[in-house]
């Protein structure tokens, strides 16, 4: 049964009582405002299918995400939890101050297509993946808000809206000039470490994070594997290694300057706190590509031309990706880009069996 009454500030409250449901208030401007609300709330109730959205309308955007980096992000590796508060800032800044309730499909596809025309620091255009990503984490948001935080939302809003295409992946590969000016540029650097850690690259397909983070103990020279605990998809793996990565293994493990009680395969130097963490070479490689004239040319490319090596090398799907960590083999069609000319010795081979 429902109740209405006005309060000192001049408005009309509404209150449900109803068996077997929670008591519901909520206060509008006017009578009949309040009158509406009140009887949609009781027919919902009889239908049994109310859904108490006091929590969703009472919680903004900000403060969900705020309890969402707080709760969430935490249980995931660190390099996701610093791409989710950079992308929770993006949300914020332009939906921040609507409430969970509120935010419908047609404002968060406005807001896709403001994202999509706008311009970054470096004066490009927002890119498509980037979008996607700040609405994956906004729908992740809503899934755990209406799942674990009982806010009373009754559906996910991010679901009913167009998704920017996940474009074509990079196919940069490196010619033969490239790596040897490469490989020389970094062979010369004052630091060995960069060097070893690029022909790892190159021979591997490792992530710049997984070779950065090795263990000593990770790595079996007798059996000539890595064994590889923390990686982006969590999932471990053993990594073989070529005869070049063995041995360029085999340099680093027995590099001269390495503390004795440094565990590291790549070190830096100590922190503040006294402590070594992994060898940081980002501003490096940053100089050192645009010095050669790859301004282009990003670290995780050498993975793309280390993975795209094996396929040409004629190893199957299977050991590729039992390799480079890939768990489906659309995302591993994405890193293996074949050069044409490559091909041509094959078909010329095919042509003459005919």
């Amino acid at each position: 049964m429902a109740t209405i009454f006005k309060t000192d500030a001049g408005n009309y409250k509404a209150l449900v009582r109803k068996s077997g449901w929670p008591t519901t208030t909520k206060t509008f401007r006017t009578s009949r405002d309040a009158k509406d609300w009140a009887r949609r709330i009781e027919d919902e109730m009889v239908r049994g299918v109310y859904i108490q959205r006091s929590g969703a309308e009472r919680m903004t955007l900000e403060m969900a995400l705020k309890r969402y980096l707080t709760e969430i992000s935490p249980t995931k590796k660190p390099t996701t939890q610093r791409a989710e508060a950079t992308k929770a800032q993006q949300l914020i800044s332009h939906l921040g101050k609507y409430s969970m309730a509120a935010l419908s499909a047609e404002l968060i596809a406005s807001y896709r297509d403001k994202r999509l025309a706008s311009v970054t620091s470096r004066g490009k255009t927002t890119s498509n993946n980037t979008v996607r990503l700040e609405l994956a984490l906004l729908s992740h948001l809503f899934t755990v808000a209406i799942q674990e935080w009982g806010l009373g939302l009754s559906f996910n809003p991010v679901l009913n809206i167009r998704k920017p295409s996940a474009g074509q992946g990079r196919d940069r590969r490196l010619s033969a000039e490239e790596e040897r000016c490469l490989l020389k540029a970094v062979n010369d650097h004052s630091n060995p470490m960069l060097g070893w850690i690029v022909r790892i690259a190159l021979e591997t397909g490792m992530r710049s994070s997984e070779i950065t983070s090795l263990r000593r103990h990770q790595v079996d020279m007798k059996k000539r594997v890595a064994r590889l605990s923390d990686t982006k998809n969590d999932s471990a793996r053993t990594v073989p290694l070529s005869k070049w990565a063995t041995e360029t293994f085999e340099a680093a493990l027995n590099n001269p300057i390495r503390p004795i009680d440094c565990d590291l395969v790549f070190f830096g130097e100590p922190g503040k706190d006294g402590k070594r963490r992994a060898y940081n070479f980002n501003k490096t490689w940053g100089v050192l590509k645009k010095k050669l004239g790859m301004a282009d040319l990003r670290f995780h490319d050498l993975r793309h031309e280390a993975v795209s090596r094996l396929v040409e090398g004629g190893l199957s799907d299977q050991e590729v990706s039992a390799i480079s960590g890939h768990k489906s083999m659309q995302m591993l069609k994405r890193y293996t880009h074949l050069r044409a000319e490559d091909l041509v010795g094959k078909l010329d081979m095919l042509t003459r069996e005919h």
